[in-house]
């Protein structure tokens, strides 16, 4: 377990934000956070868990202690009939990840290629593209509860999976009813994820679900592509329209597309006919939120150092750098202003995705 102080988190958020840390530790193994754990000067403060932050905007010095998870490891766990059981470290890098179960020969995250962050956020955030989410080829994870150090393990109806949502995501609700653990429903603050386990099936066909997609196989003269075509198309789409965040400083994707009832999206399309949207299996439709800010006028227009990417709408980004980089202040106007247009034009609240510290 490293311990530093008054430690800067520039580096290890990719937004790029100059924020600092009173205390930062890394941990590279269950007994480093165990050790955390009984260390009584820094396991009595607030933690805040940090895996590539990728999904974080930092709008001040962060008080307290900083978990950098740095797990590594990755195996072939298991292997049935129908699907191979991958665990993979939480520190590891999601988008290596992907890479390295494809050279394995074991297909099914190739979707989700390219998406930052590291293995451990992957469920909290239950990231998806491109028809593909991450619980749909989860098996289990493994975590610690900081308040009694125990180990546990969560497969994916205990994870609570939703849309862009986990129980990762929820504050702790104490509960004593019997059969239910002690955190109840919530596990935000409470657990540090050491392990995930992923079911990649045998019996694998490709999703092309998206439009993006359906064009590089027709381009490509092929109905049923390689798992490896797949993360080729994936990646060269990402690269032409999202920066990469080692350039230009970015949390990804900053606002969850929006779903409505189908009346809801009828009543839009009367008025904003090529309105971008997709029907859900449960009746309700998704819309496009990078098409909602766009149509509001928002692409390329900045707070500060704070702007909206030019080639893509849903993506906000840091035109400072070093010492004269971007502010959380600064992103957090840009996007407060961005929700109020939305509201006032389509009447739809977008949600950001990122956790805002």
């Amino acid at each position: 377990m490293l311990v530093e102080k008054n430690c800067s988190l520039q580096p290890y958020n990719t937004f790029g934000i100059m924020a600092r840390a009173e205390t930062l530790v890394h941990v590279r193994s269950v007994k480093d956070v165990q050790e955390l754990r009984a260390f009584p000067p820094l396991a009595s403060q607030p933690l805040f868990i940090l895996g590539g932050g990728s999904n974080v905007v930092l709008t001040g010095d962060v008080q307290g202690v900083v978990v950098k998870v740095e797990i590594p490891g990755r195996r072939l766990v298991a292997e049935t009939s129908d699907a191979w059981i991958v665990e993979v470290g939480a520190g590891e890098n999601w988008h290596d990840t992907v890479a390295w179960t494809l050279a394995q020969g074991w297909p099914g995250l190739e979707n989700l290629a390219l998406i930052p962050g590291t293995v451990g956020a992957a469920p909290v955030q239950n990231i998806g593209a491109y028809g593909v989410e991450l619980q749909d080829r989860f098996d289990s994870l493994d975590a610690i509860d900081l308040a009694t150090g125990e180990l546990f393990s969560l497969d994916a109806a205990q994870c609570g999976f939703g849309y862009r949502d986990s129980v990762f995501k929820h504050p702790p609700v104490e509960t004593a009813e019997p059969g239910r653990p002690a955190w109840g429903m919530g596990l935000a603050g409470r657990a540090v994820i050491t392990q995930v386990r992923f079911r990649l099936p045998k019996a694998w066909k490709p999703e092309l679900g998206y439009l993006e997609l359906e064009r590089c196989a027709q381009e490509a003269g092929t109905g049923e592509p390689t798992a490896q075509q797949i993360f080729d198309w994936v990646c060269d789409i990402r690269r032409a329209k999202l920066p990469d965040p080692a350039v230009i400083g970015n949390a990804g994707s900053f606002f969850k597309n929006p779903t409505v009832t189908p009346e809801q999206c009828q009543d839009i399309i009367a008025r904003d006919p090529k309105i971008v949207h997709y029907a859900l299996p449960d009746g309700r439709i998704k819309l496009a939120a990078g098409w909602l800010i766009d149509a509001c006028g928002w692409k390329g227009k900045t707070v500060g150092k704070a702007a909206v990417y030019e080639k893509q709408a849903l993506v906000l980004v840091n035109r400072g750098h070093g010492t004269d980089s971007v502010t959380g202040g600064e992103v957090m106007t840009l996007a407060k202003a961005i929700q109020t247009s939305v509201y006032e034009r389509f009447g739809i609240r977008l949600e950001p995705e990122p956790v805002v510290v």
